[in-house]
């Protein structure tokens, strides 16, 4: 056999990574998975969400706790800190990829990749981190039974949702460990993909649905963001001040100065072509919006930009970003600002990213991700699907799932260590419906918090002056840490 002439990493054969991936069932059986045994030690799940906002904008909670206390799927979302602890006091399979780290049904959706077309993919990256495959898969899994539970379909239709989220990505990542690995990389969900996959894997997904989301993303361009956040003023366009949800950054704060002071550090992240476009652009304008569920606390900064005149606008958003919630259970990051951490960890997962990512440190330490605002991004309401839209929505989430790993992670192995039956899916739906038991119970913890005043309740109205000296003068607002 002839050496390579440079092998940037271990390279195994095919057959040794198959072995790799049965292998790893001795380390943790498939049937292992389906448990969920909470550790004597399990940590307070109030207390990890007070840590976690000792560094987030404190006139912002009460919305924070008001969005996860719309029912137990929304507090799912805003615990992703909590999951993470949870899933790390488990054995774990030892084959690693790039996780979403934060990969429930509502982090996927429609978003524009750079040729225009719109895609389907995962869109939130702010926890990725290296780590076990399967931590994911449950986080996605448990997601689709708590929101069949919020829809009233019951346990029967949660249990059906998640295994066939992971029938779809066992499935998937059986095919693509048979793929080149190019074809793995360019392989990506658009229109006329999605429409052969549904067509394909006959799951029922309805196509009429899928069609009508792909329309729905093509008609959210930037001027969408634009019409709705902003308005005219003397030919110029400026931000809205709606707070809390929106606010205005007037044009002598100390906010101002900082945030538009960093942005050569931005600049200097884009590739040169990336630069020689946003240089035609001018910033206009910033505000502040709010933006999800875990993400309320953090600062969210948006930017206006101008081009050739107030009908050539372009909005940027400028998020901070913090170490991710993995990170404590895994490995340090690979990389000295966590705003490239997230840029990075989303361009091996996507398989097409926004022109505009990039990374930067602002005037007072903080680290930041900026991405394009609402350019054709289009996701699906939960509390809008039947049960056998649930059930196929699960299947396309699976399948963009498997899709990330594959580019990131090994395919051959982490589809042997599945195998062809059942067992994996089942183990995997056992344990999403004990951890939505959990979660219930989490829920309530949460509410009783907040009702005793643990944790700080009340309208976003009670806090607002607050918040918005936090936005007119970050001196203020110093986090105890980063």
């Amino acid at each position: 056999m002839t050496e390579p002439l440079h092998t940037f990493v271990p390279h195994f054969t095919v057959a040794e990574r198959e072995r790799a991936g049965r292998s790893a069932r001795q380390r943790v059986p498939r049937k292992r998975q389906a448990q969920w045994l909470a550790p004597a030690s399990r940590p307070d799940p109030v207390a990890l969400l007070q840590q976690q906002e000792e560094t987030r904008v404190p006139g912002l909670l009460p919305l924070r706790h008001e969005r996860m206390g719309a029912s137990a799927f929304a507090f799912y979302r805003g615990t992703a800190i909590i999951m993470a602890s949870d899933l790390a006091s488990q054995p774990d399979s030892g084959l690693t990829v790039q996780l979403c780290g934060d990969a429930h049904m509502s982090n996927f959706g429609l978003y524009a990749a750079p040729d225009r077309v719109p895609v389907f993919d995962l869109n939130d990256f702010d926890e990725t981190h290296p780590g076990p495959f399967e931590w994911d898969v449950k986080r996605l899994a448990a997601s689709f039974v708590l929101a069949a539970r919020d829809n009233g379909f019951g346990d029967a239709g949660g249990r059906a949702a998640a295994v066939a989220a992971v029938e779809q990505y066992r499935q998937s990542m059986a095919e693509f460990a048979t793929m080149n690995e190019l074809d793995i990389w360019y392989s990506r969900v658009d229109f006329q993909s999605g429409m052969r996959w549904a067509k394909d894997k006959a799951t029922g997904l309805s196509l009429k649905r899928l069609k009508d989301g792909f329309q729905r993303a093509q008609e959210r361009t930037v001027w969408t963001a634009v019409n709705k956040l902003t308005t005219s003023v003397d030919g110029h366009r400026r931000f809205l001040d709606q707070p809390p949800v929106l606010v205005r950054v007037p044009e002598d704060t100390a906010a101002r100065r900082f945030m538009l002071g960093s942005l050569d550090a931005y600049f200097e992240s884009l590739a040169p072509d990336r630069r020689a476009i946003l240089e035609r652009y001018e910033v206009v304008d910033l505000g502040h919006k709010v933006v999800g569920v875990g993400s309320v606390g953090l600062l969210a900064w948006v930017l206006l930009m101008e081009g050739r005149d107030e009908n050539d606008v372009l909005v940027l958003q400028v998020k901070q970003a913090q170490a991710s919630v993995l990170e404590p259970y895994t490995a340090p990051s690979a990389f000295g600002n966590h705003g490239q951490r997230v840029v990075e960890g989303q361009r091996v997962i996507q398989a097409a990213s926004d022109s505009f990512l990039g990374w930067l440190t602002g005037r007072l330490g903080r680290e930041y991700y900026v991405r394009q605002l609402r350019d054709m991004k289009w996701a699906p309401d939960p509390s809008s699907f039947q049960p056998d839209g649930l059930v196929n929505y699960a299947r396309l989430c699976g399948h963009v799932l498997a899709r990330a790993h594959a580019r990131s992670g090994d395919s051959v192995a982490i589809s042997s260590y599945m195998g062809a039956s059942a067992t994996f899916d089942n183990a995997i739906a056992d344990f999403s419906m004990a951890y939505a038991d959990l979660v219930a119970g989490d829920f309530a913890l949460f509410q009783e918090a907040v009702a005793s005043g643990r944790l700080v309740g009340g309208s976003a109205s009670d806090q607002l002056d607050t918040y918005l000296e936090a936005m007119r003068n970050p001196v203020a607002y110093e986090p105890a840490r980063q």
